[in-house]
């Protein structure tokens, strides 16, 4: 047989096995499940050393999944933490860099009024390799207060949605009982945007969750019934203030009384959604759990579980988060076990679910992010190769209230600082993780070292938008 032939077949040969490979890729592509509860802090579940109130069924996925001790988010406040968790990029680049409001606080504070369209999502990247996609939950991305002509959250790439007031399209608004002065706090249509982009329901606040829930459900069973693989958004905002826990989990009325009841009944609901899951062979055999939280508690309720500083702070109670990760692909040894050592990022989650997904990113596409799904997967503890950095919310307490600018963590160590580069604060976070010994002193050629990183970051990243960052016309 002549070579050419010869070569033809084995060419051939190569690229039928490749298809092979790539239909079965297919065929075990994870259903994806993504939970982010809104404000709970890195002390909230039980799980977590958290020991006010038992939260049975997230503990359940730790017990049956992995746990992950050294997971951060990219921002201490809910809008940027989210952006990352959407783009797989540092928020700043979008323009965002805190939480999002009406248009003059945002023009205030030099920053979009929403997440532009051109940046990267996640969904968009799993719809058009075949995926069925929601969102059910709090968006805050766009299309909150007084801003109504924001895209859609379809627009970002999801076949469904339903979301609260800080979202554009079908919603759940809260009715609130009478506060302590006899007024409730509301979200009535005209505090809220023009464009309501879809039908409004309105619920008590303790069973905003419940009517999630049942949501989500209901589109997993739509990927079922259309043999797709899904991604899904779960985003609760229950934890978030203001608190109203369900009647008889309110104790004395307290605020802090009306957070563990409303942890609780989130906790039971969630238990629901999970046993569902675990029910059906299909869906259990396949599916990949996620929970986190968006940023730290805030004061006055919750927990970070001893760790220094709360929401909106750069300290690791702002931006140290839990993260379990549940999945039946998960190796035997690594079932129940706590990784202390992978250092993991919000922004490492959409590169390291596209990866779990076999769907490659756009070739136009550069995360800021890393690839860490086999740490997911719980098949190894690799070592980050790169530092994260972190810029403070504009609107919070400055340098005069001894707030930084700045921070980086690289390594075991972490370094913030104002973007002048004054009052370094330097901490090894292994040995120290409540950040209680500064060794700015003691490491002078470090701390030079990392300022001049994250202030040069800063410039690019840390505020100041860009026209990729802007939101269109008018903004």
């Amino acid at each position: 047989m002549p070579r050419p032939t010869i070569l033809r077949l084995m060419v051939l040969a190569l690229c039928l096995v490749a298809a092979d490979a790539f239909a079965a890729e297919a065929t075990n592509r994870p259903n994806i499940l993504f939970v982010l509860i809104d404000d709970m802090g890195y002390g909230g579940l039980s799980c977590y050393g958290g020991k006010r109130v038992e939260t049975t069924h997230m503990d359940a996925l730790a017990r049956e999944g992995v746990r992950f001790t050294q997971f951060y988010v990219n921002a201490p406040i809910c809008s940027p933490s989210r952006v990352a968790l959407t783009t797989g990029q540092y928020p700043g680049r979008w323009g965002i860099t805190s939480y999002l409001d009406h248009r003059e606080a945002d023009r205030r504070r030099g920053q979009a009024d929403w997440l532009s369209l051109e940046a990267p999502s996640l969904a968009r990247f799993l719809a058009k390799a075949g995926y069925y996609t929601a969102h059910v939950g709090k968006w805050h991305m766009g299309g909150q207060r007084d801003v109504g002509d924001a895209p859609l959250i379809a627009e970002y790439g999801f076949a469904a949605s339903l979301t609260n007031f800080e979202g554009l399209g079908e919603r759940v608004l809260p009715v609130f009982e009478p506060g302590p002065d006899g007024r409730p706090f509301e979200h009535r249509p005209t505090q809220m945007n023009a464009r309501l982009g879809g039908p409004i329901q309105w619920v008590d606040r303790h069973k905003v969750t419940e009517v999630f829930v049942d949501r989500a459900i209901k589109e997993i069973q739509k990927a079922v019934e259309a043999d797709r693989p899904f991604y899904l958004n779960l985003w609760l905002d229950d934890v978030h203030t203001p608190l109203q826990a369900p009647p008889g989990l309110r104790g004395d009325g307290s605020r802090e009384a009306n957070y563990l009841g409303v942890m609780k009944a989130m906790d039971t609901q969630l238990g629901r959604l999970f046993d569902f899951i675990r029910s059906q062979p299909a869906l259990r055999d396949k599916t990949l759990i996620l929970l986190a939280s968006d940023n730290g508690h805030e004061p006055g309720c919750g927990s970070s579980g001893g760790l220094r500083g709360s929401k909106a702070t750069l300290y690791e109670g702002g931006i140290r988060s839990p993260l379990i990760a549940w999945y039946r692909g998960i190796p035997a040894s690594a079932v129940g076990t706590s990784n202390d050592q992978t250092l993991l990022a919000g922004m490492d989650l959409p590169p390291s679910l596209l990866a779990m997904a076999h769907v490659p990113p756009p070739d136009d596409v550069v995360f800021d992010g890393l690839n860490m799904a086999e740490a997911l997967c719980g098949r190894a503890t690799p070592k980050r190769n790169q530092p994260i950095m972190w810029v403070r919310p504009p609107d919070r307490p400055g340098p005069n209230r001894g707030w930084p600018d700045l921070a980086i963590r690289d390594g075991d160590w972490k370094l913030l600082v104002n973007r002048n580069g004054s009052k370094p604060e330097l901490f090894n976070v292994i040995d120290d993780p409540h950040e209680s010994t500064n060794l700015a002193d003691k490491h002078p050629e470090m701390v030079q070292r990392l300022s001049a990183r994250v202030i040069e970051w800063a410039k690019h990243n840390g505020g100041r938008p860009t026209s990729r960052g802007s939101s269109g016309d008018g903004q």
